[in-house]
């Protein structure tokens, strides 16, 4: 999607505008001050989904949404602002969104996955692989039974969707430990763990079992990663999966690919 970012103040226009850009699925995002200069823009580029503040100067966000509404009939509309009063204005015109400020990049995801028909619990879980490692379930950590079991998940993630064998996965949570035996046997445990975990949210088909391979389904997660591997989005700024010494090498990609 083609969006643009309209809001007089800039502080609150640069924190709608990176919300806006850490979504997956907006390819570019144009950001703008006044209103007279998002239209100028609009009257010659296409916008797929806008992004107002309400409570503007000029012809304010309400008459901005009309004429953007003529130019694209198809154009989304967004309405952030902080004040609740104007909700029932905008519903008037039929607008696909009401935000209330300060804007996250969740609640603009979840705006962008309403308008694309895309259920709430089709995506439940949310993970975070820059920085450390973390797995959401709205908006709360997801508790794991073993520190091993959310690593385990993990290397999945790390995997990006790709099958990986019992064998590969033990090499990696356990490379220091050569009992093949032993590890086998906490590995199927960890995964019973894992597939606990994740039911007890509805996220179950998260993980997949084709044997031999174990992998995750991406299409039942937000993940940073994955998406900056698919769209260069989120930006990566130098840390991944801090917590485990095996995502290094991965870290190290990623490096390279943000620098070329």
């Amino acid at each position: 999607m083609k969006a643009i970012a309209v809001d007089d103040e800039i502080y609150m226009l640069e924190t709608l505008q990176e919300a806006v850009s850490a979504s997956s699925d907006i390819e570019t995002v144009e950001a703008f001050s006044t209103c007279s200069a998002a239209l100028a823009y609009a009257a010659e580029h296409p916008v797929d989904i806008a992004f107002l503040d309400i409570n503007m100067r000029g012809i304010g966000g309400l008459g901005l949404a009309q004429k953007l509404m003529e130019l694209y009939p198809r154009c989304r509309i967004i309405f952030c602002t902080g004040y609740e009063e104007y909700a029932v204005s905008a519903f008037q015109l039929h607008v696909s969104g009401y935000l209330m400020k300060p804007i996250t990049p969740e609640a603009v995801q979840k705006e962008i996955d309403h308008i694309k028909g895309v259920k709430a619990e089709e995506k439940l879980l949310t993970i975070k692989c820059f920085g450390n490692f973390e797995v959401l379930y709205n908006g709360k950590s997801l508790p794991f039974k073993r520190k091993k079991a959310k690593e385990l998940l993990a290397v999945l993630v790390d995997r990006t969707g790709a099958g990986v064998t019992a064998k590969q996965i033990c090499a990696v949570l356990f490379p220091d430990d050569t009992d093949d035996t032993k590890n086998s046997a906490y590995l199927r445990q960890l995964i019973l763990d894992l597939k606990t975990t994740l039911k007890t949210v509805g996220a179950e088909n998260v993980l997949c079992h084709e044997s031999p391979y174990y992998r995750i389904d991406p299409k039942w997660v937000r993940c940073d990663y994955l998406s900056y591997l698919d769209t260069g989005k989120p930006n990566f700024h130098g840390e991944y999966m801090t917590q485990y010494s095996w995502a290094e090498s991965t870290c190290a990609m990623l490096q390279f690919k943000h620098h070329y």
